[in-house]
């Protein structure tokens, strides 16, 4: 069990395809505070990064969406895996 698994479990039961999560929100999904180190992007990056071995993106992935920082640090965007990225 990791303590990760909230947060797959949150991401199994959404029905978006592409959402923001503040840190805050993340930590309430969790219960327990986010280290210093996921206010880096290379700490959550699914698609660019994905070292077998790190919980979150675990957590992530087997919850059926790619991760990525917002630039500013102040929370994460999930967009469902397989969805091709559209451009505005």
């Amino acid at each position: 069990m990791s303590p990760y698994d909230p947060l797959r479990d949150y991401l199994k039961a959404q029905t978006r395809d592409e959402f923001v999560l503040t840190n805050e929100q993340i930590e309430d999904i969790l219960g327990f505070a986010l280290s210093r180190a996921s206010h880096r992007a290379s700490w959550w990056e699914t698609e660019r990064s994905p070292q077998v071995g790190a919980p979150q993106r675990v957590a992530c992935l087997d919850g059926g969406f790619n991760a990525t920082r917002l630039s500013d640090g102040s929370g994460v965007r999930f967009r469902r895996a397989g969805l091709r990225r559209r451009f505005k």
